[in-house]
């Protein structure tokens, strides 16, 4: 189908929204202030972009489709304070976006994200110094993801990354009938308000997320049978567990990210010794 001319394409997930009302709402939640610089991911037909415009100081949109690009550039050429930029946004260096458009300083993120890539966005967005704020329309059961509590079905790898970086919030839902051409899900808007350091302290970042991964990436088996993965020997996995007061019979989903702190630290110091 073809949205103002422009022909959607399925593959980017595009699902644009034309509502003022809901545009403002939005923006409104996000927070931002004429001082702020704002990264967006997804200008589409420009419609949030331009809201956008008019509260801050900067917006640097990326926006992946060439055939829209075009369009949203030439629609925001009115406003001297936005610059789309025809690219993927995961190839992109966001520290050099920061100090090429932002001055060096810290900026915020307001976008309507393609769903398919939801996850691997936030993922780099928590990565980046220079991010201080994260407000993105994503599918609601992402969200909930997100937000989730220890134990709960929807509690796995992205809640404890995100939880380890920022504190999220799930600010309002949307149906599909607001987004041309309508989702087959429900949408909801969450804030992530990124901590100045993080949430749970871990001697090695790296280690603390293969842990992680390995513990949700098959989620029936039980922490001693997950953690094989890793490729440390066994004897120090169950020296761990006993160190840190931890089941191996345990699953990950019931692992509050300080039990995975402090599992992951107890692993990096034995294999130190």
């Amino acid at each position: 189908m073809k949205v103002k001319g422009v022909k959607v394409k399925k593959k980017w997930g595009q699902n644009f929204i034309f509502d003022k009302n809901i545009l403002t709402k939005i923006v409104t939640a996000s927070g931002v202030i004429p001082e702020d610089f704002v990264l967006e991911i997804g200008t589409g037909l420009g419609t949030l972009t331009e809201e956008l415009a008019k509260r801050v100081k900067k917006v640097i949109s990326f926006e992946i489709d060439r055939e829209l690009y075009a369009v949203a550039k030439e629609k925001l050429n009115i406003y001297n304070n936005v610059i789309v930029i025809n690219e993927d946004i995961m190839k992109a260096d966001l520290n050099r976006i920061a100090n090429e458009y932002f001055e060096g300083k810290p900026f915020k993120v307001v976008a309507n994200l393609p769903y398919y890539i939801t996850s691997p966005i936030i993922i780099m967005l928590l990565d980046c110094k220079f991010v201080k704020e994260i407000t993105v329309l994503v599918q609601k059961e992402v969200a909930e993801r997100i937000c989730a509590l220890t134990g709960t079905k929807d509690y796995g790898i992205l809640t404890v990354f995100v939880n380890f970086k920022a504190k999220p919030k799930m600010l309002f839902d949307l149906p599909p009938t607001v987004f041309v051409p309508p989702p087959k899900v429900d949408s909801s808007l969450v804030k992530l308000e990124i901590l100045d350091k993080p949430s749970v302290e871990v001697k090695d970042e790296r280690l603390f997320s293969n842990v992680v991964k390995a513990a949700f990436g098959q989620r029936r088996k039980v922490l001693s049978n997950a953690l094989k993965t890793l490729g440390i020997p066994k004897e120090i996995i169950d020296k761990a567990f006993t160190l840190s007061n931890l089941s191996p019979q345990r699953r990950g989903e019931t692992l509050s990210i300080e039990e995975f702190a402090a599992l992951a630290n107890v692993i990096y110091e034995l294999t130190k010794q």
